[in-house]
């Protein structure tokens, strides 16, 4: 009799869940591409496209040479480059800044006035769902240990902490590196085209084209990070382009025939 009345106990970390199906549902999602250095080469790559195809389109609208799209197309590019780089730098230190002032305060706090602290936990764990005893055990908990509470607060608050991510220096570099490299493409046409035709036409054709690879591997690159659909992230980038390219060459064509700059 006393067997009947054992109770039977259940592992912690016991694993509940439903298995998967084999018509797929169920399956576990794929894991979108992690890291800031993959995300800023994909980002500032598609603002480089982007931004150098709409100048060449305007270029070409106005008629002018290809000597013209290479030297004003390259100047563009590496002024543009230096100024993302650069901004990507300069964003990346003022957070990282930030992030270091913002945990000097919550040591303080964590320091200073303990109670209100563990209080404002207890209610962020009750508000997410936990009963008052869970709460409290886990704050309890976080409370013997100063750092990790800091942490926590920190995680609250919305604040990474000053040591987490890339440094400002290397992605900065690395965003510069992505915007001159990705940029070029819509310009390498007018050169890889000088053996074989000297029609700006058909030069401005093949920016077109490698724009448009360009925009599409990098779509799928962004779908890769952000657990999209392939076909309307590059639908989306290319679309983009599209817009840009054309609104560009209209403004360049207006400014050409209309505004009265031939000359």
């Amino acid at each position: 009799m006393a067997g009947n009345n054992r109770e039977t106990t259940i592992p912690l970390f016991q694993d509940t869940a439903v298995p998967e199906k084999s018509n797929g549902v169920g399956e576990r999602p794929k894991e979108p591409w992690k890291g800031e250095l993959v995300k800023s080469i994909v980002y500032a790559g598609l603002d480089a496209i982007v931004t150098s195809f709409s100048l060449i389109s305007s270029i070409s609208a106005g008629r002018l040479s290809s000597v013209d799209v290479l030297v004003l197309g390259f100047a563009n590019l590496v002024a543009d480059g230096i100024s993302m780089g650069f901004g990507d730098y300069v964003s990346s230190n003022t957070e990282r800044d930030v992030a270091a002032k913002e945990r000097l305060v919550t040591e303080w706090e964590v320091t200073n006035r303990r109670r209100t602290q563990e209080q404002e936990l207890l209610d962020r764990y009750q508000d997410l769902g936990m009963n008052i005893e869970d709460a409290t055990t886990v704050v309890n908990i976080f409370a013997r240990y100063g750092h990790i509470m800091v942490d926590e607060k920190m995680v609250q608050n919305g604040t990474l902490s000053p040591d987490d991510g890339e440094k400002p220096w290397k992605k900065g570099l690395i965003t510069f590196g992505a915007f001159i490299v990705f940029g070029s493409a819509p310009i390498l046409a007018f050169i890889i085209l000088i053996p074989f035709t000297q029609n700006d036409t058909h030069k401005f054709v093949g920016a077109c084209v490698l724009s448009a690879l360009a925009l599409a591997a990098l779509g799928i690159a962004k779908a890769k990070i952000a657990g999209q659909n392939y076909a309307v992230s590059v639908g989306g980038t290319l679309f983009n382009g599209a817009i840009a390219g054309v609104a560009a060459y209209v403004i360049g064509w207006v400014l050409r025939d209309v505004a009265g700059l031939e000359d």
